[in-house]
């Protein structure tokens, strides 16, 4: 699917995963692999950003992924979040969406949420913000998916 179709169907918290289509490159051909590995892989989809239009430039909506905390003995030293424009010309899947009463950690920024923390149930997530505490957080009990269908002329 394309980049729009995520932006438009996949709710906060879901599993997307990435492609430029091609196969990937032998293990020996190390720099075709790093830029391989930089255009397929797979994140879970913490924000979206709606198009801005100024009169001297304007930018398209798009969506930030998530794709790990590096680190070591509990500390994170690295958040490694990818952000991609409706325009992109990479496939895009969903993989998998949030289970339905897992909570979500949310935070604003500017009117943007921004998805912190997805949580299995109530008790996670608010164990999850006490440790971490983001202020002016707030939880989302994720409901029952809903099906919206994909606009004519556009394929799944």
């Amino acid at each position: 699917m394309s980049a729009k179709t995520v932006y438009e169907r996949a709710p906060l918290g879901a599993l997307i995963r990435y492609s430029n289509g091609e196969a990937r490159p032998p293990e020996r051909h190390n720099r075709k692999l790093r830029a391989w590995e930089h255009e397929n892989g797979t994140g879970r989809l913490i924000k979206k950003t709606p198009a801005v239009q100024r009169p001297t430039y304007s930018l398209p909506a798009g969506f930030t992924l998530h794709e790990g905390n590096f680190g070591s003995e509990g500390v994170i030293v690295l958040v490694v979040n990818k952000s991609y424009s409706v325009d992109s010309r990479l496939h895009f899947e969903i993989v998998e969406e949030p289970q339905p009463g897992a909570v979500r950690v949310m935070t604003s920024f500017n009117g943007d949420d921004e998805l912190q923390h997805l949580a299995p149930d109530m008790a996670s997530a608010e164990a999850w913000l006490v440790e971490h505490r983001y202020p002016g957080a707030r939880l989302e009990v994720v409901g029952e998916p809903v099906d919206i269908p994909l606009a004519l002329g556009e394929a799944a």
